[in-house]
């Protein structure tokens, strides 16, 4: 049984770090532009350049989207990027379009391309096709069901990959061909600036009385219609696995480094027992169940896998995620502060002397420890840091290690 590779995302060389310590066998990340993630920190040429050399460092892949569907006044740009990429190396590009399909054959030959979902990939005659033209991987789309992706398994070359999505948000459009952002604000989703309209909530108005809005209810709080739940196939491995997926990707190129910990570390763990024992794998459920709930989702689903969604796939109520823990900062080094062993972060939200927090390691093993001082910049002894995103020093009960991640129970 060949194991499959777990595919996490990564906004900023800080969380990519965060992906690899935590479990991924690759990492997908954006650069400043041709991406499909414009709101994402993203990645500068320099960034790209230390973020390929640790992940490589630690034997993982590194994939870069080009993935928007490119207008003519793209191409000049795309193409001085897919230099600045050739120089970068690294190890796949994920593209949609096939004019910048073209474009990167001919300019870096060298690295594989797979193929965004973005390009709707539904049948097995389109992998076919992006097979013939050189492709590596094809990244399935998110309608299709494990019935479909086995049925494209058996008639595609062993040789070309399949990537599918296994955790993350879902897009209401297929694959992001949604023009709800681009109708209402002019920012194109096709570009990466997608504003989620669909998380949005809508009433309705009758041609004849306009300024006249009538719910769309299902309570008194109003409905979220497009608002879809997460796709969470924790529970599904053994299928996802028996379909012929190489690949199991993590959505989320915006979301924080606390995020991506927990779903890579509970997702590695759940591959790798079912790889070394499917009684393992089962016996541990209830664990990777309550791990992957400590991190930011609208509730869960199984998507298109199992077949047409019903209605329970919707939110209806309210659009906002469910966020038990906060995140605190990613230890970043081991210092002596006043004679004290303390851990240098960069605080993300508020914490103070005396608080109970929680030391998450990326072994699974999540250790409580007490905030015993603080220490500012200056080094001197401060009760709390009220301000986000200032290195601060802090004295434990017990030491962590450098990747290792703060957080707090709400």
């Amino acid at each position: 049984m060949k194991k499959p590779e777990l595919l996490i995302p990564a906004s900023s060389l800080e969380v990519l770090k965060t992906a690899v310590i935590f479990g991924a066998d690759a990492v997908y990340i954006g650069g400043e532009a041709f991406g499909l993630r414009a709101k994402a920190k993203n990645f500068s040429p320099d960034e790209m350049g230390e973020g390929i050399g640790f992940a490589h460092g630690h034997g993982v892949r590194v994939h870069v989207t080009a993935n928007i569907l490119a207008h003519n006044y793209d191409l000049e740009g795309a193409e001085a990027y897919f230099h600045e990429l050739k120089e970068l190396k690294p190890d796949a590009l994920i593209i949609a379009d096939p004019g910048m399909f073209t474009m990167a054959r001919k300019i870096c030959p060298e690295i594989d391309i797979h193929i965004s979902t973005q390009a709707n990939n539904t049948n097995y005659m389109t992998y076919r096709f992006w097979h013939e033209q050189g492709a590596k991987r094809v990244v399935s789309a998110r309608e299709l069901s494990l019935q479909e992706i086995r049925q494209i398994r058996e008639h595609i070359p062993d040789e070309l990959e399949i990537e599918s999505f296994i955790h993350g948000a879902m897009c209401i459009s297929y694959s992001g061909r949604c023009l709800l952002s681009s109708y209402f604000t002019g920012r194109d989703a096709n570009h990466g600036a997608c504003t989620h309209p669909c998380r949005w909530k809508y009433a309705v108005v009758e041609e004849t009385r306009p300024g006249e809005y009538l719910p769309v209810y299902e309570n008194e709080r109003g409905t979220y219609i497009f608002n879809s739940k997460d796709l969470c196939m924790i529970e599904h491995i053994p299928e996802m696995i028996e379909a012929g997926i190489d690949s199991f990707k993590i959505e989320g190129r915006m979301k924080t480094a606390l995020y991506v910990a927990t779903v890579a570390r509970t997702y590695r763990k759940a591959i790798d027992d079912y790889m070394e024992s499917e009684d393992k794998y089962r016996a541990n459920m209830d664990w990777y169940l309550s791990e992957i709930a400590k991190c930011t989702y609208r509730q869960f689903t199984t998507g298109f896998y199992f077949g047409k969604p019903d209605e329970n796939t919707q939110i209806y109520d309210n659009n906002t995620y469910v966020n038990e823990y906060v995140y605190l900062g990613i230890v970043g080094e081991i210092v002596q502060t006043a004679g004290r062993s303390c851990a240098r972060i960069e605080q993300r939200n508020k914490f103070c002397v005396g608080d109970s927090i929680e030391i998450m390691k990326p072994d699974g093993n999540n250790v409580p420890v007490d905030v015993l001082a603080m220490y500012n910049e200056q080094g001197e002894a401060v009760e709390s840091c009220p301000h986000s995103k200032q290195v601060i020093d802090v004295c434990l009960s017990a030491t962590p290690q450098v990747y290792d991640i703060l957080r707090v129970k709400k």
